[in-house]
């Protein structure tokens, strides 16, 4: 199937490669067991989008950035994450059917069952595996991580965590078209609000920058649950702006970015931490157990249920009425 983002820019076609990784469009539905009080709350389904187990924001982003490394004729990809990344694990499997070698650069994160049986998968994906610890001591090997895996003159295709580049961020661009596509199908009503994790960026940023392509006036709710990054409106607002940029780039007529204003639709909230990444909390805890008890969704601890603590709460206390907002889930592995 044609992406939206070539059917909305036909230029792009042959300037920006994609790989159909998942099916499209993913499922949306109703939550009415958890939206008693306040907007009505629907659900786009992400942790349906993938083939072979997985789905979620990763693949979403790995169907823009693997043949970009393709295009670049780089033979490895060196990118950072936690020690239970969900994004290394689906880059070194993705990326290994297209002929492309993963080097991770692993910073420490709270342990437990979930962390070492990822490590453990990690391990067997073939992936090449540093363990950096801290964010300063990956900044600082990664000169010799790049040096160490130059192609000839050609160096790695190197991915900050969560593949949040410009070229990841297209992930959540097409996403908001695709959105858009379903709600002039009638699928779902038009929400007021979107609510999904802020974990590294690049989900937020595109869909901010997608939703204003497609002149849809819902508002992107970001809810922090990592504290080892700078996850800032102007941080995000650079990198919707750098998104809109390489569109433009490779022929999109896009408006400038003082008149498009790719994040004039964002809010980024950090109520729902919690002591920090990795950790859970009380509220996060609950809304793992509500939806998944009462809407058969399964959320995890560290990015989804967190987000939909802030929604319930925040639902709970008027702030999307009339609404209705809309929950991203963005959950991949199964």
């Amino acid at each position: 199937m044609t992406p939206y983002l070539h059917k909305l820019y036909p230029t792009l076609e042959a300037s920006l490669p994609h790989l159909a990784l998942g099916t499209r469009p993913t499922p949306v539905r109703r939550l009415d067991s958890l939206d008693s009080a306040g907007a009505e709350i629907w659900l786009k389904d992400d942790g349906a989008f993938g083939d072979g187990g997985w789905g979620g924001n990763k693949v979403r982003k790995l169907e823009w950035l693997l043949p970009d490394a393709l295009r670049l004729h780089r033979t490895t990809i060196v990118t950072v994450g936690g020690l239970g990344t969900n994004w290394g694990l689906a880059t070194a499997l993705y990326g290994r059917e297209y002929g492309l070698k993963t080097v991770l650069a692993l910073v420490d994160q709270p342990e437990d069952e979930h962390v070492r049986k990822q490590l453990e998968r990690l391990r067997n994906s073939g992936a090449e595996l540093h363990f950096t610890h801290t964010g300063l001591r990956t900044r600082l090997a990664a000169p010799w991580l790049i040096a160490r895996h130059l192609s000839g003159r050609r160096p790695p295709y190197v991915l900050p965590a969560g593949g949040s580049s410009p070229v990841g961020a297209l992930g959540y661009v097409e996403a908001a078209l695709e959105l858009a596509a379903q709600i002039r199908a009638g699928e779902l009503p038009e929400p007021s609000h979107i609510v999904t994790p802020l974990g590294s960026g690049g989900t937020v940023a595109g869909l901010a920058l997608g939703l204003r392509l497609a002149e849809l006036p819902t508002r992107v709710v970001g809810v922090v649950v990592n504290d080892t990054l700078r996850l800032t409106h102007s941080t995000l607002t650079r990198l919707a702006r750098r998104t809109a940029r390489l569109l433009r780039d490779r022929g999109a007529p896009l408006p400038s970015d003082d008149a498009l204003y790719p994040t004039a639709n964002l809010d980024v909230v950090t109520d729902w931490l919690g002591p920090g990444y990795g950790r859970p909390t009380p509220e996060a805890t609950t809304a793992q157990t509500l939806t998944a008890d009462r809407e058969h969704l399964t959320l995890e601890p560290v990015y989804t249920a967190k987000a939909m603590a802030a929604l319930l709460d925040m639902n709970a206390h008027g702030h999307f009425t009339p609404g209705p907002v809309l929950y991203l889930n963005t959950n991949g592995p199964r």
